[in-house]
C-alpha cells in the first residue's frame, strides 16, 4: 500500500511540474530549471536563443539555434506584453522555456495583422534557451562580432562544400562571396561609381528560383540597372559584379550574412538563406553626375535584391 502511494505521489508532483503556467496577459509558458538559482537581473544583457513555429505544421518562422543567438537588455520597465520578456526575471542562465502565443491577443496588442501568416485563433508555438549574461553593452557587442564571424565562415564552408560537389570553379573574394566566371567581359570591370545593366536570376542554393528578369514573357522582363558601391543591391551581389565587364556572364555564390541574413526578406527568402545569383552584363558606364539634393527626408532605401 504504501509503495503504490508514493508512486501515485511521485506521479502528481511530475505531471505538476510539466504544467503550463500563464502571464498575466495570458502567455502560456514552462521553465525547465538549468541548475543556476542566480535569476536574470535589470540591466544585465543577455545571450539566448529563441525559436518560433507557426500552424498548420509547426513551420519554423523564426530561429536562432545554429546560427546567430539573440541577445536583450534586461529592463522590467519595458516588458512586452504575451511575450517570453514577460517572464524574463524568473528564468536564469541555463534555463530552457517553452511558450505559446495567441495570435488573436496578438492582434488585440496591435503586434500583428491577420493573414496568411498570423491566422485568427492560431498558436504561435516558442522554446528559448539562456545562454550568458554581460555585465556591458561593449561585452555583449564584442561576443555578438565573434558569433557573427563564425556565422559567416559556417556559411562559406557551405557554399565551398555546394559548389565542390556541383564541380563548379569559382574565385573567392575576400568578403566570402564566391563567383564563377563564365566570360569576364570588357577589361573595364565594374568598378565603384560604375552603372551596370543586368539580367540576373535568383535562387536558393536547393535551385529553387526565388526572383528572375532573364524571361522575355515574364512579369519582371526590364533588365536592373545599378551604381556598384552605392548600396543598391545586397553586398553580395555588389562584391561580385566588380569581376565582370559588360558582356559578361557567370554565377555569384552569396553567403546569407552577405545578403539577407538572419532576418530574410519575407515572404520570398527565409532567414540564413544562402543565394545563387546567374548574371550577364548588358552594359557597363558612367552615370552623369547627380544633383545636389534639396534638404528634406532621408530617402528610403531601395528594395534589397532590386
Amino acid at each position: 500500500m504504501r509503495t503504490t502511494t508514493t508512486l501515485l505521489l511521485a506521479i502528481v508532483l511530475l505531471a505538476s511540474c510539466n504544467q503550463y503556467q500563464k502571464t498575466p496577459s495570458g502567455l502560456s509558458y514552462k521553465i525547465t530549471k538549468g541548475g543556476s538559482n542566480e535569476k536574470l537581473k535589470q540591466g544585465q544583457f543577455v545571450k539566448f536563443n529563441v525559436e518560433y513555429k507557426i500552424p498548420p505544421k509547426d513551420s519554423v518562422l523564426n530561429s536562432s539555434y545554429g546560427h546567430i543567438p539573440a541577445y536583450l537588455v534586461v529592463d522590467t520597465a519595458r516588458i512586452s506584453k504575451h511575450s517570453f520578456l514577460e517572464i524574463i526575471t524568473k528564468c536564469a542562465v541555463g534555463d530552457k522555456v517553452e511558450f505559446a502565443m495567441s495570435v488573436d491577443t496578438l492582434k488585440k496588442l496591435g503586434m500583428v495583422e491577420y493573414n496568411n501568416v498570423f491566422r485568427a485563433k492560431d498558436m504561435i508555438k516558442g522554446r528559448l534557451e539562456f545562454l550568458k549574461t554581460f555585465a556591458t553593452q561593449a561585452e555583449a557587442q564584442a561576443d555578438l562580432a565573434k558569433e557573427q564571424e563564425a556565422e559567416k565562415a559556417k556559411e562559406l564552408k557551405d557554399l565551398q562544400a555546394f559548389t565542390a560537389k556541383q564541380g563548379v570553379k569559382t574565385q573567392a573574394l575576400a568578403s566570402g562571396v564566391l563567383v564563377e566566371i563564365t566570360n569576364a567581359g570588357d577589361v573595364q570591370k565594374a568598378d565603384s561609381g560604375k552603372q551596370v545593366q543586368i539580367l540576373y536570376k535568383g535562387s536558393f542554393v536547393g535551385g529553387k528560383v526565388f526572383d528572375s528578369n532573364m524571361d522575355k514573357n515574364g512579369p519582371n522582363n526590364q533588365p536592373l540597372t545599378v551604381v556598384v558601391g552605392t548600396n543598391g543591391v545586397i553586398k553580395g551581389m555588389d562584391d561580385g559584379l566588380r569581376l565582370f565587364g559588360k558582356g559578361g556572364k557567370g554565377k555569384i555564390f552569396i553567403p546569407a550574412m552577405l545578403g539577407y541574413g538572419q532576418n530574410g526578406y519575407p515572404p520570398t527568402i527565409p532567414p540564413y538563406s544562402n543565394l545563387v545569383f546567374e548574371i550577364e552584363i548588358l552594359d557597363l558606364t558612367t552615370p552623369a553626375p547627380k544633383p545636389a539634393a534639396p534638404a528634406g527626408p532621408a530617402a528610403q532605401p531601395q528594395n534589397p535584391h532590386r
